[in-house]
């Protein structure tokens, strides 16, 4: 008896925890890689078709805060096995995380790259300088022992290069 007890609340628990992850579900099963680095900044373009032709005596200042977040890098597996990376610019608002723009990286896709590993430039935490560095591991042949390194670089003016890591 107490062996079902014990089994009935081991049941209950996992099926709660898988309860408590509602976003989880809709990240697609082809999913192989996420990583998330970088951070980007846009100054907040002021909306003039709403602003008031009445000055405001507030003495605070009325200039819009600029808009801020991070990236994104996605490797999903096609059905041939070779993956498609997505770069992602994420923007941190007060409802939470939104997404602004998801854009294919094309290099990787003309490549038929099978991708083995994605790897931040430092696993230190979120940068306070614009930019991202990632480097993507991966093979063009899959039967190729080691996989060759190739780095995604966006400036702090937001301008990205891609191509094969120098080491």
């Amino acid at each position: 008896m107490k062996a079902l007890l014990a089994a009935a609340l081991l049941l209950g628990s996992v099926s709660q925890a898988f309860s408590q992850t509602p976003g989880i579900d809709a990240l697609p099963v082809s999913t192989i890689f996420v990583t998330s680095n970088g951070m980007w900044e846009r100054e907040a373009v002021e909306d003039t078709a709403t602003k008031s032709s009445q000055p405001t005596d507030t003495g605070a200042s009325t200039r819009p805060e600029p808009t801020r977040g991070y990236y994104k890098v996605v490797a999903m597996r096609q059905p041939d096995g070779t993956a498609k990376i997505y770069l992602q610019q994420i923007a941190y608002t007060a409802d939470g995380p939104s997404l602004v723009e998801t854009l294919e990286l094309e290099e990787f896709t003309q490549m038929k790259a099978y991708v083995t590993d994605i790897r931040p430039e430092s696993s230190a935490g979120a940068s306070s300088l614009p930019g991202l560095f990632v480097t993507v591991h991966l093979k063009t042949d899959p039967d190729q022992k080691e996989p060759d390194a190739w780095t995604i670089l966006i400036d702090e003016l937001g301008d990205m290069k891609i191509e094969k890591a120098s080491n």
